[in-house]
């Protein structure tokens, strides 16, 4: 802990060995989880362009992905000060900025904060209060719900998947000033999705999160029967809910085909991984619902239903005036 200062200086800094030490930004990227927030920044674009109908108000997307973003990276920093000295127990976290020493908790309770606040102050003043008041209830979800309750019960993963689920209604209600029913069906994809995709990664990494006092499934589940079982039914849920996005009128048959294929090939790996019950399936199970989500979504927003009476957005709530001026100009009439 004495090296802390040190430690997050500029890029410049070396250490005795005259390697290269990753200045301030980069630690904060790594304290807060910048590739795994890039997903949720996906679900959240997805959400925006599907409530907009389309790519016409790219200030506005830019927004709200920006809000969304500092939400994301303020949960995960004040995750990871709540849960610094079970991650010093693990192999695969001890290395993090907090239990490895390069960063204080202070420094993180400051940054973890200040990224909260920013990102829903942005998506109040960019977008409106729904928007802003869903990046909020994430925050709390994750940070004051979900994480306390890992070593608790397996059934806080549940209570994860509520919080992923969530992005992709701050994108639409960015756009549309409204949660319609695709919306909804929208976040119930993400929460059935993200069920199989934590339960391959917590069965790959079981005893680390034994050791560090986690329930989850899989480290209570030591033989995978149920972990498997429960990966497999909630694979083959996606079939309809994926399905329901047309019936809500959001994307059209082209998407139907895909969302039903990708669905099943999906299926036939989970199914794998019941029979097999082993970390190389559970890998395979993993990877699989990674390229599975952003496939499904790309043919979600390719195919998405346009206005019969335009091209561009549906009815939205307006941004207030003060940053349609800055965004617009005062030549802009408006939207």
């Amino acid at each position: 802990m004495d090296n802390v200062t040190t430690s997050i200086r500029s890029d410049t800094s070396s250490d005795a060995g005259g390697s290269r030490r990753p200045g301030r930004i980069a630690v904060y990227l790594e304290l807060a989880k910048a590739r795994l927030a890039a997903l949720v920044v996906l679900t959240a674009v997805v959400g925006f362009l599907l409530g907009a109908r389309g790519w016409s108000d790219p200030a506005g997307l830019l927004w709200t992905a920006l809000g969304t973003a500092l939400s994301a990276f303020g949960a995960n920093i004040l995750n990871q000060l709540v849960e610094q000295d079970r991650d010093r127990l693990m192999l695969r976290t001890r290395g993090r900025p907090l239990p490895s020493g390069r960063v204080t908790g202070g420094q993180a309770a400051g940054w973890g904060v200040a990224s909260a606040v920013a990102g829903v102050a942005i998506l109040a003043a960019a977008a409106n209060p729904l928007s802003a008041g869903l990046s909020l209830l994430t925050v709390v979800l994750y940070v004051a719900v979900y994480t306390p309750l890992k070593p608790r019960t397996p059934l806080s993963t549940v209570v994860g998947a509520i919080v992923g689920a969530v992005p992709p209604m701050i994108g639409w209600a960015a756009a549309a000033g409204r949660l319609e029913l695709g919306a909804w069906v929208l976040a119930g994809i993400l929460f059935v999705w993200q069920i199989p995709h934590f339960l391959a990664l917590a069965f790959m990494y079981r005893d680390d999160y034994a050791r560090a006092g986690f329930r989850m499934l899989p480290a209570v589940d030591r033989p995978g029967n149920l972990t498997g079982r429960l990966a497999l039914l909630y694979i083959l849920s996606l079939l309809p809910v994926t399905a329901a996005q047309v019936l809500a009128g959001v994307s059209g048959p082209g998407y139907l085909i895909a969302s039903q294929l990708l669905g099943l090939g999906f299926a036939g790996i989970g199914w794998r991984f019941l029979r097999l019950r082993t970390e190389p399936a559970a890998r395979r199970l993993f990877l699989a619902s990674i390229l599975y989500l952003p496939l499904l979504l790309a043919a979600m927003v390719a195919d998405m239903n346009r206005p019969a009476s335009s091209l561009g957005r549906t009815a939205a709530a307006p941004r207030p005036a003060a940053v349609a001026l800055a965004i617009d100009g005062p030549a802009a009439g408006g939207r």
